[in-house]
Order: C-alpha cells, then structure tokens, then sequence
C-alpha cells in the first residue's frame, strides 16, 4: 500500500511539474543551448514580460490571460494537498492553505520576514548579475518588454505576484511536503527544490542558475523551520516588483527575475 501511495505521489509530482515549472525547466535549458551555439551569452539578451500584440488591448489580453492560466497548476496544487482530495488523510484542516502557510494567519510577521528576505536576496543579486556579465556567463536581462501603456504597471506587479505564487507554492511547499513522503532526508529535498528553482532560469545564463539556486537553498531551508510559503511569497514577489517596475520606468536592467 506504501508503494503504491508512493507510485501515485510520484506520477502526481510528475503531471505538475510537467505543467508548469519542470516544463519551464526544459525549455531554459534548450534555450540556453540554442543561445550558446549562436553567439557568447554576454552577446545574447533574455526578455521576460513581453509584448505579445502591437494592439494594445490585445496585448493586455494576452498577458492577462498568460497570468491566470499560469496559477491553474497552483489551483490544482492545492487540490491535491487538500484532505479531500485524499480521502480525508492529508490533515484534520483539510486546508492546502493552512497545509502550506498561504494565508494571512500572522500577516505582519510575515510581511517583515518577506521585507527582511527580500532585502538580504537582492543585494547581492544585483553583485552576482554584474559579476555574471563581467564573466560572460550571464546574458543582458531585461525585465520588461512591454510598452508604455496605462496598464503596464499593474500588469507587471501582477506578474511579479504570478512568479511568487508559481514558484514559492510549487518548488518550495509542494514539493517539499511531497518529497518528505517519497522518503527524502530534509538536506537532499532542499537541494533538488534550489536545483529545479535554479535550472528554469537557465535561459539567462549560469549565473542566473548559480544565484537562484543559491535563493532556493535559503528559501527552502527557512521554509523547513516556518512551515509557511507566505514570507518567500511577499520576498519574491517584491523582488519582482522592484525588478519588472524598476525598468519599466527608469529604464535599468537590474537582473532580476
């Protein structure tokens, strides 16, 4: 019976990273490979937030509907964590939330832990993206390809929100608690959650790879002691935001992303 409650969580790991972030995963890494055979990677440019349509409410469309079908693996993430869902095994709550810490039960203790994260991260991002470019190992970033429209900033905060909730539920929560019923010791799941989180941005280079994976052992790590998604959700995001918003308006590829 273990076996197979273990055959089913592997193949239900599967169907979400294939999805989502593990689907990404293979993509950075043929783009990566086709950047490569081009040209230097310090010749090659990545482009996050692009325009989709000259028209701009077409375009607004489009990225609109990219951030909402992108949260449909998050949905089904907590389907599955949710007792329901396991005929009523998976915690007296019944709650993926609670199960994850995604929920506003101690707001501001999360919004300082996620200020505190978010601060001590960046820095040094920004020193590990100029020292990737110096190296060649890293491409130009550019945060936003989006025009100037009276939509693009709340569009691009709503991204920055999208990649943390994406990201921080799925590769640190999920996968966490799913590797702990596989058997995993804590040390091996953190790496191979840092792996995935550096591996799926791969497509700005390897330096890129080396600070997000970095990101991800912190990330993971701290999630082991809290149990709660929330405080990585609101560093991320903020990130993000600083990131995407920052270049839209001064015009500054700071390199995150």
């Amino acid at each position: 019976m273990l076996l197979a409650s273990r055959r089913r969580l592997r193949a239900e790991v599967l169907i979400v990273l294939g999805l989502s972030l593990g689907q990404s995963a293979v993509y950075s890494v043929v783009q990566l490979l086709d950047k490569m055979t081009r040209a230097p990677l310090s010749e090659a440019t990545s482009t996050l937030n692009r325009s989709q349509s000259t028209r701009e409410y077409f375009d607004l469309t489009y990225q609109l509907l990219d951030i909402i079908f992108a949260l449909v693996p998050v949905v089904l993430v907590f389907y599955f964590l949710s007792s329901h869902s396991q005929g009523g095994r998976e915690g007296a709550s019944g709650s993926g939330f609670a199960r994850l810490g995604f929920n506003f039960a101690r707001p501001g203790k999360d919004l300082l832990q996620g200020l505190g994260l978010a601060a001590a991260i960046g820095i040094p991002s920004l020193g590990l993206y100029a020292a990737g470019r110096a190296l060649g190992i890293t491409t130009a970033i550019v945060p936003s390809g989006l025009e100037a429209y009276w939509w693009t900033v709340p569009v691009l905060i709503l991204s920055a929100v999208r990649h943390a909730i994406v990201e921080e539920v799925i590769v640190v929560g999920y996968l966490l608690d799913r590797f702990g019923k596989f058997g995993w010791s804590t040390p091996l799941a953190i790496v191979v959650s840092a792996a995935l989180r550096g591996s799926y941005h791969l497509y700005q280079g390897f330096g890129p790879f080396i600070g997000n994976f970095a990101m991800g052992l912190v990330f993971a790590w701290l999630y082991t002691k809290t149990k709660r998604v929330m405080p990585l959700v609101i560093a991320h995001a903020l990130l993000d935001i600083v990131a995407f918003v920052g270049f839209s308006l001064f015009g500054k590829a700071i390199g995150l992303g």
